[in-house]
């Protein structure tokens, strides 16, 4: 059994996260954590192989976290699981050795293959004694990979979703009207993926007052 630690400052977000590794084949959660120092303090007193990492947490950045946690040499892996897009963060990520960065928002069949290629990465690799030769030094560097691309809801599109996500995160609320308009989709279209961040613990949803009629829902990023 692979023993996971979620650390995840968004209840509803930990949650989903520690129901997705318990429901794949091998894995378990050891233990949930809301910030870095609480994720400190529970490596010291549970063991761990895999660390679920979102990046940005309430006392400390991810990288940081990394950072500490290479320094006190514990023996764990990091998946990063976030939504951190800055490439400088992706970079610093990387070199601190992480082991994969998966974007939120995600499907449980997302994580469930990056857990699964970790999983094969650690049975390829042994963890102590000598390199047979060269391709087991590119294997240890290449680090696991699942073998099929992140998944969406049926209908949905990584190009789409990207675009209604640079939308957001560009301005302080956006209605699916206005979204639609910028991203060059209908309405519906634009709600749908909306919808689906604030589902995901993306986006917030608000009601927008000042005109006649129903008000709308405003949207902000996270």
């Amino acid at each position: 059994m692979i023993r996971v630690l979620v650390v995840e400052d968004e209840p509803v977000a930990a949650e989903a996260h520690r129901t997705y590794v318990d429901r794949t084949a091998g894995f378990g959660t050891a233990a949930v954590a809301g910030t870095g120092a609480l994720a400190l303090d529970a490596l010291a007193r549970v063991p761990v192989d895999l660390v679920l990492l979102d990046m940005n947490l309430p006392d400390t950045h991810g990288v940081e976290l990394c950072r500490r946690i290479r320094a006190a040499r514990l023996d764990v892996d990091v998946l990063a699981v976030t939504s951190a897009r800055e490439l400088s963060t992706v970079r610093a990520a990387a070199a601190h050795g992480v082991v994969g960065y998966l974007l939120k928002p995600f499907t449980y069949a997302a994580l469930r293959d990056r857990l699964l290629a970790y999983a094969d990465y650690r049975d390829r690799l042994p963890v102590d004694g000598d390199a047979a030769g060269q391709e087991d030094v590119d294997r240890a560097l290449e680090g696991p990979r699942p073998q099929r691309q992140a998944s969406l809801p049926k209908g949905m599109h990584p190009q789409t979703l990207d675009a209604v996500v640079a939308v957001l995160r560009a301005a302080d609320g956006r209605s699916a009207a206005e979204t639609a308009a910028q991203t060059g989709t209908s309405r519906i279209t634009a709600r749908r993926y909306l919808e689906y961040l604030a589902e995901t613990g993306l986006a917030t949803r608000t009601p927008r007052y000042g005109g006649a009629g129903r008000p709308e829902t405003e949207y902000r990023w996270r």
